[in-house]
Order: C-alpha cells, then sequence, then structure tokens
C-alpha cells in the first residue's frame, strides 16, 4: 500500500523519467546483444546448453559465448547449428567433413554423450549439416549461469513476476 502512495505522489514528470529509465535499461540490453552480434559475427553469441548431450565437455545450463570466424570449420570443432524448420539450435562437435568442389562445406556432427551421429536429428533425408547452417563456434564458456535462462523457461510464470519486479524497482527508485 505504501508503493502505491508514493507512486501516487509522484509527479507526471517524475513518471514520465521513470518509465524513460526502464525503457533505457531495455534498450541498453538490445544494444548489448546486437554489439556482441556485430563482434562475433554470430546471429546468437550466447547461448545456453539445454541438454546433457554434450556431458562431460558441458552440462546442462552452461552458458556459451560464440563466434562465426572466417576459417573453416575443423573437426574436433564443437559447434551450434540451427536445421532448417526447428526452433532451438543444437551444441554438438564436429565428426566429419566433406568439402565440397566449390569450397562449401558438409559436416556431421555428434554429442559427446550421445551414442551415434546426429543424423536422426537432422531432417529427414538430409545427411550433413551445411556451413550456412552454423551459427557459431564455441569460443568458451561459464558454467551453470545459464540454469536461470532454463527456470524462466520452463516456468513461464517467473517471466512475469521477474519483469514485474524490476519495473516496479525502477519505477519507485528515485534519483536524488
Amino acid at each position: 500500500m505504501d508503493a502505491l502512495k508514493s507512486l501516487s505522489r509522484l509527479s507526471v514528470r517524475q513518471l514520465a523519467q521513470q518509465a524513460l529509465n526502464f525503457c533505457l535499461i531495455v534498450s541498453s540490453a538490445l544494444m548489448i546483444w546486437k554489439g556482441l552480434s556485430v563482434v562475433t559475427n554470430s546471429e546468437s553469441p550466447i547461448v545456453v546448453v539445454l541438454s546433457e548431450s554434450m556431458e562431460p565437455a558441458f552440462a546442462r545450463g552452461d552458458l556459451l559465448f560464440l563466434t562465426l570466424p572466417s576459417t573453416p570449420v575443423t573437426i574436433g570443432d564443437i559447434c551450434v547449428f540451427k536445421i532448417q524448420d526447428k526452433p532451438i539450435p543444437i551444441v554438438h562437435r564436429v565428426l566429419e567433413i566433406h568439402a565440397a568442389q566449390n569450397g562449401s562445406q558438409y559436416m556431421l556432427t555428434k554429442g559427446d554423450n550421445n551414442p551415434t551421429n546426429d543424423r536422426a536429428l537432422y531432417n529427414p533425408g538430409q545427411m550433413w549439416i551445411r556451413q550456412e547452417d552454423v551459427v557459431g563456434k564455441v569460443q568458451g564458456f561459464l558454467p551453470h549461469v545459464g540454469m536461470v535462462t532454463i527456470l524462466l523457461n520452463d516456468h513461464p510464470q517467473l517471466k512475469v513476476v521477474l519483469l514485474g519486479v524490476l519495473a516496479l524497482f525502477v519505477l519507485f527508485s528515485r534519483e536524488e
């Protein structure tokens, strides 16, 4: 109740300032993301491991940092790739590479913790991952930092609560 009283005491100018502060925070986060995308040359410079398929190299919830270098992918590289018409990218190791005469690469991948290669995960009739499907190569990771993302995806109501708390925090914080 005290929060509503303090909110009603704010002038229109103060409310507008708080709303602008909130927009500044959101736009700053988006600019940082886009800046990382430009620097790393990857549409998704940071991803979270969602399964145990790459254990012991990466565990569920690890935060991976990606780049898309101009050099070709090599056998043993851990890559993140997207399969056409599937929304979630996959993090697996390159097992085989075939180079076409035009210079493009075709890769076969496998999760370190999986018994077989990834052909069962590819689209029907697809035997290889194309170079264009690679989102990035793993350059580093932070263990278990991505568990927050997994929790927010598993429990969507937590997203609403978190955004509400952040919005209230911005609204009620006063700059002296």
